[in-house]
């Protein structure tokens, strides 16, 4: 009788551990699946940059600074290792990006460029992309962390070297910043 429990209790002990182990190991897989999926628009996004940039480089004689910050940025994202390093270069892309899109504001006739217009559209929408990618990561990586560091499934986590995964993050203050609206008509 003693024997047959023990067994018992053994079975379901080794059952367990190869469901929580299965868990970890799909929950991995998915964020991985998440990380590409931010890759696959990241990419899409420094494929438009150039184009953009080759659409208004005319236009924009005294704007070369701006246009080569943009650049630089593009290839520093381009370059990017993990999803830490990833964030933060990504981070300098948009913020130069937004500085461009606010020049092209200045330049009625790039304002009216079809071509200019489809391709910041492009880029609004890959940008939209890229924030629901990103938080579909962080929502799984943060389950996969969950999952790793709660008893008793640490314990197997720690048995097989599991690794946390990094969640995309704000890296500067400045971002986490409210924008002031002022919807009052003024005359």
């Amino acid at each position: 009788m003693a024997l047959t429990i023990f067994l018992v209790v053994f079975g379901v002990l080794v059952i367990w551990i190869i469901a929580k182990y299965n868990s970890l190991v799909t929950l991995r897989n998915q964020v991985q699946n998440g990380w590409r999926q931010i890759d696959v628009q990241l990419k899409r996004r420094h494929d438009l940059i150039p184009n953009l940039v080759n659409a208004v480089k005319g236009f924009m004689q005294f704007e070369q600074d701006t246009l080569r910050q943009v650049i630089e940025a593009r290839n520093a994202a381009v370059s990017a290792k993990g999803v830490a390093d990833a964030a933060a270069k990504e981070g300098e892309l948009t913020a130069v990006l937004s500085r461009l899109f606010a020049l092209v504001e200045n330049y009625p006739q790039l304002k009216s460029n079809e071509n200019v217009k489809q391709l910041q559209e492009e880029l609004t929408s890959t940008e939209n992309k890229v924030s629901f990618a990103r938080q579909f990561y962080n929502d799984i990586a943060t389950k996969f962390n969950i999952d790793q560091q709660v008893f008793p499934g640490n314990i197997i986590a720690n048995l097989f070297k599991f690794q946390r995964s990094e969640l995309f993050q704000v890296e500067k203050a400045e971002e986490r910043e409210v924008p002031t609206v002022d919807l009052t008509l003024k005359k």
